[in-house]
């Protein structure tokens, strides 16, 4: 099959299909070429146990800013080691990280969307790029209920900025489902989840929230802006 000629026909097939039966197919038309990026959250801890548990030739990846909370390094561990399922780490290179912060200093993504930008492109963005090249299909696992900026997604979409097929197969699972999913098939998750904290991202960049506010408000919560760090952009 080739990339993105025919999304529209894989979008119709995946449809019809359960999350765990869209990445047996997508593993199937792409074999060898299909990625899953878990940054540990709720959402990815389901995924990484429908690829484990149907034993399904999908490489697991996640990226360590650097910045990230205890909580989520040990969740990386015990994942592990639950599900027999080796994730491979991706770090941001020593001289991007260092040049950064000479340029904004150690906590300068405080002083503006510009310079935090800067650091998620550094941290987390070319990081991404060096994982995702040499596959065909991304899988992810982005929700439409997530946020605005996430409700027009489609199953399968074509990222421009990777030039590859971006599959997100709990597109339409709500959030009282995955967490049921979750405790039905106990799920390790990070326990930050249980303290309020809904999107767990880097330590500095990610707060608990209120009752009420929206799921990603907890992300970069100084700033007026889309909540998206580059990873998701078209």
């Amino acid at each position: 099959m080739t990339l993105k000629k025919n999304m529209h026909e894989l979008e119709a097939q995946l449809s019809e299909l359960s999350a765990q039966e869209g990445l047996a197919l997508v593993a199937d038309l792409f074999p060898g070429k299909v990625t899953f990026s878990t940054s540990l959250g709720q959402e990815d801890q389901v995924i990484t146990l429908l690829i484990a548990d149907a034993h399904l030739p999908i490489s697991i990846f996640s990226l360590d800013t650097g910045r990230l909370f205890p909580e989520t390094l040990d969740l990386l561990s015990r994942t592990e080691a639950k599900y027999k399922q080796n994730i491979k780490v991706y770090y941001p290179t020593t001289s991007s990280v260092e040049n950064l912060v000479s340029e904004i200093g150690i906590n300068g993504f405080y002083d503006s969307v510009e310079n935090r930008k800067s650091c998620c492109f550094v941290r987390k963005v070319e990081p991404l790029r060096r994982a995702l090249a040499g596959n065909d299909v991304w899988v992810t696992g982005l929700r439409a209920e997530q946020s605005a900026n996430r409700s027009e997604m489609k199953r399968i979409e074509w990222d421009e900025g990777n030039q590859i097929l971006k599959f997100n197969p709990l597109l339409d699972w709500t959030f009282d489902e995955m967490i049921a999913y979750i405790s039905e098939k106990k799920i390790p998750y990070n326990p930050l989840h249980d303290k309020g904290f809904v999107s767990i991202g880097c330590a500095p960049c990610t707060r608990a929230i209120a009752e009420g506010e929206d799921a990603r408000a907890g992300r970069w919560w100084w700033e007026d802006s889309k909540k998206e760090c580059g990873l998701h952009s078209k």
